[in-house]
């Protein structure tokens, strides 16, 4: 195993591959790259190597002369907001987000809020390979205890909270003992919700693998049915990205958690112009998305794969509600990150408005089904050997290639690219049915 170094960050086995010579090094590359002597967030997952981790980068920053804001343990978009708030020049998350133990990784936030982009991360790449650091006076350390709180007031006042009180919710959580435990709790409690939860203690991660996907979901099912809960969540253990499962114990499935919020949004939305309704998110993300902006005027814009590309438009154009399909959403009004606990309150805002549960709001969405599969791979000569036989089967049907290869057909699609976080070939197709898109896949694998 090595180092995966991609537009998500840096993310490696520790300690094999992430040393705390390697995270200094970042530190100082990331200091660097910021000028010297700049204001630098820094907030951590709950994962046992995210403590040392985080000694080597505070030794790393403080060498460039930086003086660092210390958040603790809090969610990832956390960071972004006081990076905002503070008017910082940066911040830097200890993280591998959804990989399990032993995996950690560090994520890097520009001044605006948003991640490194590709030339920007190529910068520091080149300084980290270089080892042309800034030298400066020693920095300062100080901590803030106020991030989650802040975070928290801000998500309150971005919903109607008297009318989810009212309906008093019965809500299952799982955070998977990560970084979203503490503000989730607070949420839910806030909102007047009749709270059931498992895996919410910061000093116990991971009780099951982070990644929030039906298998490892299933002792929150368990929770659902036994308590007969309205709704259940789950995060990933950085606390960006929200799956929802339904009153029966069934897990809705990732996409669904973008799609619900984008529909609360757009409804909400006054205006008929497609300009004032843009909705951003990638080419991976469910057709229902289309149809979703279609049904309220509004403007559908796709980019690349990493949140990174979907926020950057959404600064550029002003969007309205994005992110993509692994249940990350992004709204500008609080931040410019996926966020699990922004897209939470949301869909508790959604079904106190519209009055009707869960399952009620699901079955008035379009319905398409999504198959995904994912396959090892040593290096980009298999990436490029598995794209060309992509465009080989599918040669005479429309294309798109500024990621991987996603083909375009008239009831269906499939979209085949290299991961950001794993060195692995992921294959997704989505079909009106569920064979159809299986059948996709297995024309791919089967050739």
């Amino acid at each position: 195993m090595s180092l995966k170094i991609s537009i998500s960050g840096i993310r490696g086995y520790v300690p094999e591959d992430l040393t705390p010579e390697i995270c200094a090094d970042f530190a100082k590359a990331f200091g660097t790259f910021l000028g010297g002597s700049k204001l630098v967030i820094v907030g951590t997952d709950p994962r046992a190597s995210s403590k040392t981790i985080k000694e080597s980068v505070f030794a790393g920053l403080l060498s460039t002369g930086c003086k660092v804001i210390d958040l603790g343990i809090c969610p990832t978009p956390t960071v972004g907001i006081m990076v905002r708030k503070l008017k910082a020049d940066g911040g830097m998350i200890i993280t591998a987000s959804h990989n399990p133990l032993p995996w950690n990784g560090l994520k890097f936030i520009r001044g605006n809020g948003i991640f490194l982009n590709e030339k920007q991360l190529e910068k520091l790449i080149n300084i980290y390979e270089n080892k042309a650091f800034a030298k400066s006076g020693p920095g300062t350390i100080t901590p803030d205890p106020s991030a989650i709180e802040t975070h928290l007031k801000k998500i309150l006042k971005i919903v109607d909270v008297p009318a989810i009180r009212r309906k008093k919710y019965k809500v299952a959580l799982d955070c998977c003992n990560g970084a979203g435990s503490e503000i989730c709790i607070k949420l839910l409690e806030g909102l007047g919700c009749q709270l059931k939860a498992i895996n919410c203690d910061v000093k116990r991660p991971f009780p099951h693998p982070p990644e929030p996907i039906a298998e490892n979901l299933t002792e929150l099912s368990s929770l659902i049915k036994k308590e007969r809960a309205d709704i259940g969540f789950a995060l990933d253990s950085d606390a960006d990205r929200l799956a929802i499962i339904s009153s029966d114990g069934t897990p809705i499935g990732e996409e669904t958690t973008l799609v619900l919020v984008v529909k609360s949004i757009l409804a909400k939305q006054n205006s008929k112009s497609p300009v004032k309704n843009i909705v951003i998110t990638n080419l991976s993300t469910t057709k229902a998305i289309d149809d979703i902006a279609k049904e309220y005027n509004g403007t559908l814009i796709r980019t690349k794969i990493g949140e990174v590309h979907i926020a950057e438009e959404m600064e550029k154009l002003d969007g309205l509600i994005g992110g993509e399909g692994n249940g990350g959403v992004i709204y500008p009004p609080i931040g410019l990150n996926r966020d699990g606990q922004t897209a939470l309150a949301l869909v508790l805002d959604y079904m106190a408005a519209s009055g009707k549960s869960l399952a009620e709001l699901i079955n008035d969405l379009p319905a398409y089904h999504m198959v995904k599969e994912k396959i090892k791979c040593k290096n980009q000569d298999e990436v490029e050997k598995m794209l060309n036989k992509v465009k080989l089967i599918f040669k005479g049907e429309e294309l798109i290639v500024t990621d991987g290869v996603k083909v375009l057909l008239p009831q269906s699609w499939i979209h085949v690219r290299a991961s950001n976080t794993e060195p692995v070939i992921r294959l997704i197709a989505e079909g009106k049915k569920k064979q159809e898109a299986k059948d996709l896949i297995d024309q791919v694998l089967d050739s």
